[in-house]
């Protein structure tokens, strides 16, 4: 039994510094000059955010087709909107980009509605 708890502690220890080593990479790769980290970046004001698009979705808002996407550097993660739009080419999982625009909190998710953006290679 012991050794069964072991073994698992020492899993969900490997697992934990994958996840933490996976975010000190993203933080690396996205900080750069003229970019805030998104875990610092303040609401309502207009900022330049850096990262990679963890998933990209088109969910409807109030009738309207808009496409959602999940932008994280290893600090922080936000909903980017794109209302009226139903994809965006060069917008998918996986790709890196600069955001840029006003932060704002809906149902309790940080939310940039519209932001200007540059796709980074």
């Amino acid at each position: 039994m012991a050794e069964a708890r072991g073994r698992l502690r020492r899993a969900l220890s490997s697992w934990a510094s994958t996840s933490d080593q996976h975010d000190r990479d993203l933080r690396k790769a996205h900080s750069g000059a003229g970019t805030t980290a998104i875990g610092d970046a303040p609401d309502r004001q207009r900022v330049r955010l850096s990262g990679t698009l963890r998933t990209v979705t088109l969910r409807p808002r109030g009738g309207v087709p808009a496409l959602e996407a999940e932008l994280s550097d290893g600090s922080g993660v936000i909903t980017l909107v794109w209302l009226g739009r139903r994809r965006i080419t060069g917008i998918a999982a996986g790709r890196s980009l600069e955001a840029e625009g006003r932060i704002g909190v809906h149902d309790g998710t940080r939310v940039m509605y519209n932001p200007r953006y540059e796709l980074r290679s």
